[in-house]
Formats: C-alpha cells, sequence, structure tokens
C-alpha cells in the first residue's frame, strides 16, 4: 500500500468515524455498539498511521518503503504516545 493509497483509507475511516457519531446523536445507534465501532475505527486507523510513520522511516533509512508492514492492532495500541 503506498502513501495515496494510506490516506486514502485514512479519509474514508474518519468518514465512517463521523457518520457514525452522527448516527449516535440522531439516536439510531445505542452508546455501547457506538463505543464498539469506534474503537474498531481508531485502531484500524492507528495501524493506517503506523504504516506511514513505517514507510517514511524506511525511505528516510534509504531502505525499501514497500517492504513497511501493518502490524497487529495490539501492538500498535501498546505503543506510548
Amino acid at each position: 500500500m503506498n502513501e495515496s493509497e494510506i490516506f486514502a483509507q485514512i479519509r474514508t475511516l474518519v468518514d465512517r468515524e463521523h457518520e457514525l457519531r452522527e448516527r449516535s446523536v440522531a439516536g439510531e445507534i445505542d452508546s455501547a455498539e457506538e463505543r464498539a465501532q469506534l474503537r474498531t475505527l481508531e485502531e484500524s486507523l492507528d495501524q493506517c498511521w503506523d504504516l506511514l510513520r513505517q514507510r517514511r522511516a524506511r525511505r528516510g533509512a534509504g531502505e525499501d518503503p514497500d517492504a513497511a508492514e501493518v502490524r497487529p492492532a495490539q501492538q500498535v495500541e501498546g505503543y506510548l504516545q
């Protein structure tokens, strides 16, 4: 996945997040369902950002950015900010 594809995926996930929040405000989904779906979206977004950082780091180190791989959500979510 190249940077353009990663950014497209990020835009899609952010759009889904906004839609989900709008549906919650409108009372179309309950808060437990919303929290579960938001958690999944947040994990996917974190994975996308991590992949983008990996690609940029590899490029900066003179390595092949295409060798970057999506890391498991558990690993990405465990990073300290």
